[in-house]
This record gives C-alpha cells, structure tokens and sequence, in this order.
C-alpha cells in the first residue's frame, strides 16, 4: 500500500516529503517589479557607457586611422604582389626562362618538361589562352632544354 506524499521511516512516524523540501520564499509582486526595474537600470546604464566610450575611442583614434592609411597609400603596391613585375626582355634569358616556367634555373630535363606541360595544360591556346603566353612558355622550354645536358 502506497501513501502518496508521505514516507515511512525505521521509527513507524510518518513524514512528509514537504518538511524536507526547503520552503521557497514568496515574493510580492512589487518585489519583483522593484528588482526588474533596478536591473533593467542597470542595463541600460551599461549600454549607454559602451556606447559613450566606443564615441570617445572613435573620435581619439581618427587621427591615427588617417594616419595608418597614408603610411598604406604610400607603400608600392608590388610589395603585397607575388607576381613577377615587368615584362618579357627581348631576348629570353635563363633566369627569365625559369621565372617563367617556376623553376630554378638549374633543374632536370625531367623538371623542365614536367614544369611546361603543367603551364601549358593550363595555358593552351586551344582551352582559351593567351598564344603569345604559350609561344613564351614554348620558347622558355626550348631554352633551358637546350642548356640542360642531363
């Protein structure tokens, strides 16, 4: 037989489940709304500090901002590139055949022939590349094929 809401113990008493439960306070509902509105106080005065020094920290760094992108305005633009500046010589030379096809100057037959048909493949007049690219691809290859003996 099962008593709902009550226990047996060793001594034969009977006990509820509520006299160990600790009691919940009771709040009024003025309580409440006095707590609520402390904490909504609180909030918004915090907000309104973020917002009064984010305008401070703006108007301390402009001058600096201005600064920092008239050092960037001057800086030469090759310096960020990883591209090669200038154009083809008129006679090729071994480091621009190198350059070219992204070898050292001192590579394998073996490299030189693997390097060229990577470029190529993705060069070729026919897939919609450039034909002067190609003929300086092909004449890079020729180049360095002839000065490599191995």
């Amino acid at each position: 037989m099962a008593n709902t809401g009550s226990r047996t113990m060793d001594g034969g008493d009977m006990m509820r489940y509520a006299e160990y439960t600790p009691k919940t306070q009771t709040r009024s509902d003025a309580e409440i709304d006095r707590r609520l509105g402390g904490t909504l106080i609180a909030v918004g005065l915090g907000v309104a500090a973020a917002g009064f020094a984010g305008r401070y920290a703006f108007q301390l760094w402009k001058p600096l901002g201005q600064v920092f992108s008239e050092t960037v305005k001057k800086m030469p633009t090759s310096a960020f590139s990883s591209y090669y500046k200038g154009g083809f010589e008129q006679k090729m030379s071994k480091r621009e055949a190198s350059l070219v096809l992204g070898i050292s100057p001192v590579s394998t037959k073996a490299k030189v022939r693997e390097a060229h048909r990577r470029i190529m493949v993705l060069n070729h007049p026919d897939k919609g590349g450039s034909p002067y690219l190609a003929a300086k691809i092909n004449e890079a290859k020729d180049l360095l094929d002839k000065e490599t003996r191995r």
